[in-house]
């Protein structure tokens, strides 16, 4: 709310009404724009494109960047950072934007070459999905005939005749006929969700420019909250596909990415959901909250040319086309310079978790970031070589690159959190505060009916409005309320409650 050192420009006098250096409300913070330079050319200008054509944040474009990547790589690329310690390189993505801010559009332009390169693999898939429908089709008739002939075999001869169609059905049950490709899911309960990922070999995207699955995340179908499917599914821990009619399946190697755009309101509702915070689902997501440009927007901005649509949807189908039929995971090492530059950034992190550190109250979210960062790291090597980036090392400029995201994403968690668990009368006080700060109160102090006279009614619409805040003012040291004086006996309407402000609040800000 007010520049660093400014609580120190003017010193409150000893005496006997002194005054303690008052206790803080909390941060007002500034939040950052999406580093789109970190980004390769070709993605930072689809991103840049997209945002001036369609006059909406940048951030919007950059996160669905980074998802429609991971989309790509998820569940066939991990990254080594050292010793045992891998991680998956899919991503949870959510920008909070109210209506009106044409997120539709621009979730269009990020995921239609992901829509294309689906279509084509799925053309590709028709040939052997078409082979493995008829070799078990074969199989299942020449195994029926085998188990009819073992039934009319004479006596010595069953046993084998019996061993043979055994064989035969099961050489028939053994043949896997792939389900048509699907790169992206809208909205997905668990189960379906959980038969997708057994489908796909293991990986599935949702992206919607609604908040959708956080409802379905919250119970809507299910009833209780049922989230162990998005928690498995980043992690990449082990999951176990029951099938009714059909033998259970497990997928080894989750790889669920998530691209949401959501209004700021369902940040608010899902943080309620049962298990949502103390299970980790919350921590899991990197959250943009962007400022909407709805109001001062251009209405004629430039328009994206076909080389940045043509460009982006070349290389996202090259990138995506090249994994989709690996099997075991790629695994893509550091340099021991990028290794440098992530151990530096976990100190900082380390060092920021403890009682008291900036990151304490978001310790679960934050005891992630360092994970995060590798995962968008390898996100940003991989978009910078398409073709062959799982065969290279990262190096230490995409690493700190990598970290400046960290620290973007970082800086909106904590926005978010705080948002999560707003107090109303937090909120009214600091505005006080801020109206206090901007209008310095006299020396002789100020009344509560003077203070709702120049204060905004949007904020404070009745003088009662005002209470909560003052109190917690008074509380915190930035206000003390005076002694009403002596009522003379003659009847009528009480004074207004006088306030003596901190010295802090009578003194302008250079």
């Amino acid at each position: 709310m007010f520049r660093d050192g400014w609580e120190d420009d003017a010193e409150p006098q000893a005496g006997p009404d002194a005054w303690d250096a008052p206790v803080q409300l909390g941060e007002s913070r500034t939040l950052p724009a999406f580093p789109t330079d970190v980004l390769p050319g070709w993605l930072g200008d689809m991103v840049s494109a997209v945002a001036e054509e369609t006059q909406t944040p940048a951030d919007l474009a950059g996160c669905l960047a980074l998802a429609a990547l991971a989309a790509s790589a998820g569940g066939r690329v991990v990254v080594r950072i050292r010793g045992r310690w891998h991680e998956p390189v899919n991503i949870y993505t959510a920008v909070a934007l109210p209506p009106g801010n044409r997120k539709s559009a621009v979730f269009d332009l990020m995921t239609r070459p992901l829509m294309e390169v689906e279509k084509q693999l799925c053309a590709a898939s028709v040939i052997r999905r078409t082979e493995a429908e008829t070799t078990q089709r074969l199989l299942k008739a020449a195994a029926e005939r085998a188990a009819t002939k073992a039934a009319n075999a004479e006596p010595d001869d069953r046993a084998k005749a019996t061993a043979e169609a055994v064989a035969l059905a099961r050489e028939a049950e053994a043949v896997t006929v792939p389900a048509e490709t699907q790169l992206i899911a809208d909205d997905a309960t668990q189960a379906s969700l959980a038969t997708l990922l057994a489908e796909q070999g293991g990986r599935i995207a949702i992206m919607s420019p609604e908040g959708g699955v956080f409802d379905i995340i919250a119970g809507l179908y299910s009833g209780p909250p049922d989230m162990t499917i998005f928690l498995k599914g980043h992690a990449g821990d082990r999951v176990r596909v029951n099938r009714q009619g059909r033998p259970s399946q497990h997928v080894e190697r989750p790889a669920v990415t998530m691209g949401l755009a959501i209004q700021p309101e369902v940040l608010e509702a899902i943080a309620k959901v049962k298990g949502a915070d103390g299970r980790g689902l919350l921590a899991r997501y990197l959250y943009s909250v962007p400022v909407s440009l709805v109001g001062s927007r251009d209405v004629e901005p430039d328009p994206i040319s076909d080389e940045v649509v043509n460009t982006y949807g070349q290389h996202l189908v090259a990138l995506t086309t090249e994994l989709a039929d690996w099997t075991d995971p790629a695994i893509i090492q550091l340099t021991p310079e990028a290794n440098a530059v992530l151990l530096a950034f976990q100190k900082v992190t380390e060092s920021r978790l403890g009682k008291g550190g900036t990151l304490a109250p978001i310790v679960k979210w934050a005891s992630k970031r360092d994970g995060a960062v590798a995962r968008i790291a390898a996100l940003l090597h991989l978009a910078a070589h398409p073709t062959d980036g799982w065969r290279l090392p990262i190096d230490a400029a995409t690493m700190a690159d990598a970290c400046r995201l960290g620290d973007y994403f970082t800086i909106h968690a904590l926005h978010v959190f705080d948002a999560m668990g707003a107090d109303p009368a937090r909120d009214a006080a600091r505005l006080l505060l801020g109206h206090l700060r901007t209008n310095p109160a006299a020396p002789g102090g100020f009344t509560k009916r003077d203070l709702f006279r120049s204060a905004s009614r949007a904020d404070f619409p009745t003088m009662g409005d005002l209470d909560p805040a003052l109190d917690l003012l008074e509380e915190h040291g930035w206000v003390r309320m005076q002694a009403p004086p002596p009522r003379s006996g003659k009847g009528g309407r009480p004074p207004s409650p006088r306030y003596q402000a901190h010295p802090h609040l009578t003194h302008s800000t250079p």
